[in-house]
């Protein structure tokens, strides 16, 4: 598997979508390496990736340590509120806020500002963590009191289904939530990004507007 070549088809699929929804800025691509080693990270860093996401601690640890400073890592899973201290002042960006007792820890334990995204669960599985679209504004109103924590957008992750539509309809949900939220100015939670879409929907999250895209199996496969 060539991670370039990988990377080269992803780009231009998300071109033409970002054209079809006529959205002017394209995602950042987000190499999602949780199931591969060091090597196949330093592949996609090769072929001009610099932003990197794990969901496990061991795993975040490991790339970040062995990739080269200039990369930015996102920690995109749930985060256990006693494993915070261990791992939130290597991370850039959070991707899985969704509970006032973690955004105290972080809050806590971090050094600087951390950027965070809120993880909203706009399908309402039961099996997906998030707080549902209705309890967005008053979950952000609350996390103003943390003052090391800044939300940058808001993040989900859409069913496993054929129905392109509505997945679709999911993420403009999401959209027009974190629309909302920017449109408030809010110093602690300008909300500018959205973070959607994934190895098998991220050319309709590119489609309905998303800033970040975690892209794994795609781009640089599964090895382990």
């Amino acid at each position: 598997m060539n991670v370039k070549q990988n990377l080269e088809q992803i780009n231009q699929q998300i071109t033409e979508h970002c054209k079809k929804g006529e959205v002017s800025t394209l995602p950042n691509v987000i190499a999602v390496t949780k199931y591969v080693t060091i090597d196949r990270a330093n592949d996609a860093y090769e072929a001009g990736i610099r932003h990197f996401g794990e969901n496990r601690l061991e795993g975040f640890q490991q790339k970040h340590d062995a990739l080269p400073d200039d990369v930015v890592m996102h920690f995109i899973g749930t985060m256990q509120t006693r494993k915070v201290k261990e791992v939130i002042n290597d991370v850039d960006y959070f991707h899985a806020l969704d509970r006032l007792k973690l955004a105290r820890e972080i809050n806590k334990r971090a050094q600087h500002e951390i950027k965070c995204f809120v993880q909203v669960n706009v399908s309402g599985e039961s099996s997906k963590q998030g707080i549902t679209l209705e309890e967005v504004d008053n979950f952000i109103d609350e996390l103003e009191q943390f003052e090391k924590i800044k939300v940058v957008g808001l993040m989900t992750m859409a069913p496993f289904t054929d129905d392109e539509s509505y997945i679709k309809d999911l993420f403009q949900s999401l959209r027009i939530k974190r629309d909302e939220i920017k449109k408030r100015n809010l110093k602690h939670a300008p909300c500018t990004e959205l973070s959607m879409g994934m190895s098998n929907d991220y050319h309709i999250a590119s489609e309905a507007g998303a800033t970040f895209v975690r892209i794994g199996t795609k781009l640089v496969g599964k090895e382990e």
